[in-house]
């Protein structure tokens, strides 16, 4: 699935961003824990690869457990990143961030350590900066991009955090990554198809999690395809048009909603051995597309040759 969704603001962000670097201390990356991966905008690593790092996993309460604590081994031994997992409705990190901030990049005196606090869209960053600050600072909404420009805040503490609208990247290099953006409520409902995104979640979830999902939906079997068991679910939920039809956008809204929540179970939609995979894939995908540019071009070159070859 594409996703075509890169407002004007993410791209003057990105481009302020990368103007100001020079002057960051320290890089915050907000990242899903239930798609540390997908979640991770690349350009953020481009840009910061020789600054402190600190990745932010949240919504740790509706990721898996296991699965976060394997992201995070991996973030730190593979990136070099300090790493937390919390749960921003319940968990205040300011002082504990702050700490950490810090130890990465002691204070000098009579300067502000500049913190770049970065993330994709609907992941809890302006949240975080509101914890750090300890006063509503930041706009916070369900809705992906509320935040829509820079901003600097003082925390009058010997830290200044630049605070980025939430930003996602023009392209995105495996359709995996779309689809697990899309479930996880990355993006705005306009650029995505209900219907399309929860035949994906529900395969993955037939796989990956087929024990949540029985007992969410109450089912003593679970059906053997995504269709199956969303038709199920329009049944059960009345989900019906004329004729007893199964309703699939209605069904299909529901259950990424209920997903989106943690009603389902608390779900992380990747591993460090899955995205390994999906690397593999990309460059398949870009081999692949090498190859076909390639045969064009000789396409066109043959073509002007014999076109040059019939007016002598």
């Amino acid at each position: 699935m594409a996703i075509h969704w890169y407002p004007g603001h993410m791209y003057k962000a990105s481009k302020e961003m990368n103007e100001l670097l020079p002057l960051i201390n320290v890089v915050v990356e907000v990242i899903d824990a239930r798609l540390p991966h997908s979640s991770s905008n690349p350009m953020i690593a481009q840009l910061a690869a020789d600054k402190p790092n600190i990745k932010i996993l949240t919504k740790a309460d509706l990721a898996d457990p296991a699965t976060t604590e394997l992201w995070q081994r991996w973030f730190e031994q593979e990136r070099g990143a300090m790493t937390m997992a919390l749960n921003l409705k319940t968990e205040e990190p300011g002082a504990a961030l702050i700490d950490l901030i810090n130890t990465l990049y002691p204070q000098r005196e009579g300067r502000n350590t500049l913190v770049l606090v970065s993330g994709i869209p609907n992941v809890g960053k302006s949240t975080l900066i509101n914890s750090l600050a300890g006063r509503q600072v930041a706009k916070t909404g369900n809705e992906p991009a509320v935040t829509k420009g820079q901003q600097r805040i003082n925390l009058r503490n010997g830290i200044m955090l630049l605070d980025t609208p939430g930003i996602l990247w023009p392209k995105i290099d495996h359709p995996d990554w779309s689809y697990r953006l899309a479930s996880s409520g990355a993006i705005k409902d306009t650029a995505m198809s209900y219907d399309d995104v929860a035949f994906f979640a529900a395969e993955y979830l037939l796989e990956c999690y087929p024990e949540p999902l029985r007992q969410r939906f109450e089912l003593d079997t679970l059906p053997p395809t995504a269709i199956e068991l969303l038709e199920t679910i329009g049944a059960q939920r009345g989900c019906l048009r004329a004729g007893g039809r199964v309703d699939l956008e209605r069904v299909s809204t529901i259950f990424i909603n209920e997903l989106r929540a943690g009603q389902i179970g608390q779900i992380s939609f990747e591993t460090p051995q899955m995205v390994a995979a999906d690397l593999v894939d990309v460059e398949r995908f870009k081999e692949e597309k090498l190859a076909k540019e390639k045969e064009r071009e000789e396409r066109k070159a043959e073509k002007r040759r014999r076109t040059r070859a019939n007016r002598r």
